[in-house]
């Protein structure tokens, strides 16, 4: 039968082979003598008690720097908003649409690094690359507490998006090195699932009664970056790389982790660049219908994440207190992406059906928004946390590039493409939020409303594409090819006869 990328395989993979050697980050001599060491002490075949503790060892020691690394980097982006109701934009001399351009400006920087970032990412061993971009990225959180014009808030903000610009790309590449496809959308919804506005919300209020001589907005930014600063630290030492890593994995664990990599079928960390997977990525149609749906559905994220406590402020609340109602937001982005995930647990194929209506729900927010009388403070600020389901579809929709494409260099392409839409998303979306539109904002829920809709389209397109892609490899391939003995040899899904989509 053909393979179903929806389906967990039922085989006993003890009993195959190691993978070919460029589909790990380890050479010839290092599978050779794993391989030598599974024959010798009989671990080419394990229970599968033995599997699931080795996953728990995964989970407890990869998922918490990715979920760590993730709330980090969104409170120190979504921090502005609390800063700006605390004084910056005065101690700054923020005036018009600069406040816009501080949030908008941290994308040019993403978009700056992105491709390169990528290429530096085939480089370098990746959980220290990781590590690199949150060291970068704290540093400039702490020294936004120095400024004191638009110039330097610009560069710093500038600055932070080039050392964040690889970040959301690398954890995906992070959780599709060590979980198989049908373990990879609850993992990436785990570790996206930040409850960041819960963190900044506590934060804020509690900075917000500090009686010290440095001013609030200022604190807030020195804490967040020396917290970010400790985590920096503690994945230097603790995050490790790949299965071989030292003092991580021992012995028949190492086997049973790398065995588990062959079930993905679209190979693991590589460090060849290969230019005809670049060219394959942007010559396929699926790259860029998922491209587009991420610069459609991202839109909510960029003018929520810079404008979220003046919205609130705009209910006619005051400024701890809308702080404090930041809260909720995270709960609902964190429900909204774990939900997503379950119609995939359980059928095959709804993947798209599942971002589709989450992106319907901010759709109909931005409207009920819109027509509720001003003096209806509690339906408007309903109205506003459900906004925040557009998390919903993010990490469900990620999972279709990563399960969908094989191919190291065309993986990280992909990942490109698609990161690069996230930044072009939230440059966009603060430019919508216009200053002389406050606390309405007519421009930006309209922006909203047009480009859920055009994500929901997009989303179907994707889904038929997909299912008419996979009949016409049946009608070619007929129904009988076979699953592969071994992973090939850093192959696109183009090059795989047997590869068959999931949507």
């Amino acid at each position: 039968m053909a393979v179903n990328m929806d389906q967990k395989a039922s085989v006993d993979i003890g009993v195959h082979n190691m993978p070919d050697k460029e589909t790990v980050a380890v050479d010839e001599r290092d599978f050779a003598g794993w391989e030598a060491k599974a024959q010798e002490h009989g671990w080419e075949s394990y229970t599968k008690s033995e599997e699931r503790k080795v996953i728990r060892r995964i989970d407890f020691r990869i998922i918490p720097f990715l979920w760590g690394y993730t709330v980090l980097s969104a409170v120190d982006k979504i921090i502005i908003s609390n800063a700006a109701l605390y004084g910056m934009k005065t101690d700054t001399h923020l005036v018009g649409q600069d406040y816009s351009w501080v949030g908008s400006i941290f994308y040019f920087g993403y978009l700056v690094a992105e491709f390169p970032s990528t290429w530096l990412l085939s480089r370098f061993p990746i959980g220290k690359f990781l590590t690199a971009t949150s060291f970068g990225w704290s540093i400039c959180t702490l020294l936004m507490a120095c400024t004191s014009n638009p110039g330097g808030l610009m560069a710093l903000r500038f600055i932070m998006g080039m050392f964040e610009a690889p970040g959301l790309a690398t954890c995906t590449l992070i959780t599709v090195i060590w979980y198989t496809k049908t373990e990879q959308p609850l993992r990436v919804a785990v570790w996206s699932a930040t409850f960041a506005s819960v963190y900044v919300s506590l934060l804020s209020y509690g900075i917000g009664h500090s009686t010290s001589g440095i001013a609030s907005w200022r604190l807030l930014f020195l804490v967040l970056g020396s917290v970010s600063f400790v985590l920096s630290v503690l994945m230097l030492f603790f995050l490790p790389d790949h299965p071989t890593s030292p003092r991580f994995l021992k012995d028949k664990e190492v086997y049973i982790a790398l065995q588990r990599l062959r079930l993905n079928s679209t190979g693991d960390e590589n460090k060849t660049f290969k230019l005809y997977q670049v060219r394959e990525a942007l010559l396929d149609w699926k790259s860029w219908v998922i491209t587009l749906f991420f610069i459609c559905m991202n839109v909510p994220n960029g003018g929520l994440n810079t404008f979220s406590a003046q919205i609130v402020s705009g209910f006619g609340f005051g400024t701890l207190t809308t702080t404090l109602l930041g809260m909720p937001t995270g709960v609902v982005q964190a429900f909204s992406s774990m939900a997503a995930t379950i119609p995939s647990r359980y059928f095959k194929n709804t993947r798209c059906f599942s971002a589709a209506f989450f992106c319907l729900v901010p759709l109909i927010c931005s409207i009920v928004i819109r027509v509720l009388p001003s003096s209806n403070q509690g339906g408007r600020l309903t109205a506003y946390y459900c906004f925040y389901c557009f998390w919903g579809p993010y990490a469900i929709a990620l999972s279709l590039p990563m399960a969908n494409t094989s191919g190291h260099t065309k993986k990280i392409t992909v990942n490109a493409m698609v990161f690069t839409a996230y930044c072009v998303a939230n440059i966009i979306a603060p430019q919508t939020f216009r200053t002389s539109q406050a606390p309405g904002y007519k421009s930006g829920y309209n922006s909203i409303v047009g480009f859920e809709a055009g994500a929901i389209f997009l989303m179907l397109v994707y889904f038929v594409g997909v299912q008419l892609e996979n009949k016409r490899r049946d009608r070619k391939q007929g129904d009988s090819v076979p699953v592969p003995e071994s992973p090939d040899d850093d192959l696109t899904d183009w090059e795989k006869p047997n590869f068959r989509y999931i949507c």
